[in-house]
């Protein structure tokens, strides 16, 4: 379902928390935590951005690369801070995703300072039933596969050619 590719991608955040006072920049932005899970045909990912206003966050899709974007403003430079652990600027993520997603029906909320993505699982990747007849007795035998349509296979054919590699 979700393909993580960036193996320094924690280390950064860790680096990020050491150093609470660096803004997240458009070069270089802060990483915004997430939860990922499947809940039956739908993958739903959330993440946290407290006090981001929802005109600043962006969510883009490219073939199969969700890009999350969002800015949570920095304070007036003439304010003196007494403290301040909560990063600020700009934050991205990005998702690659599997190919059995359907990235046409990507859902987006945000509510209480969390992103909700639901992702719903594309329809050639779900489990399909399918019929399979043997021989002229009509007996019929139900299978689960994944991939296209439901599907018949005419059991005398099968037999007739495993009889010809057998005689062979």
């Amino acid at each position: 379902m979700l393909m993580r590719t960036d193996p320094f991608r924690e280390l950064d955040r860790l680096s990020q928390q050491m150093f609470a006072g660096v803004r997240g920049t458009l070069a270089r932005p802060s990483v915004m935590p997430m939860d990922a899970w499947r809940d039956g045909d739908t993958f739903r990912v959330e993440f946290d951005l407290p006090g981001v206003r929802p005109e600043s966050i962006d969510v883009d899709v490219e073939r199969n690369v969700v890009t999350v974007r969002a800015e949570r403003p920095g304070f007036d430079e003439d304010r003196e801070m007494v403290a301040s652990e909560r990063t600020r600027g700009v934050f991205s993520r990005q998702l690659m995703l599997g190919e059995n997603l359907d990235t046409d029906r990507i859902e987006a909320t945000y509510d209480a300072g969390v992103l909700s993505l639901s992702i719903p699982v594309a329809e050639q990747a779900r489990p399909r039933r399918i019929t399979v007849t043997t021989g002229t007795g009509g007996s019929t035998v139900q299978g689960l596969t994944t991939g296209a349509e439901d599907s018949t296979i005419q059991g005398s054919t099968v037999e007739q050619e495993h009889r010809e590699l057998v005689n062979a």
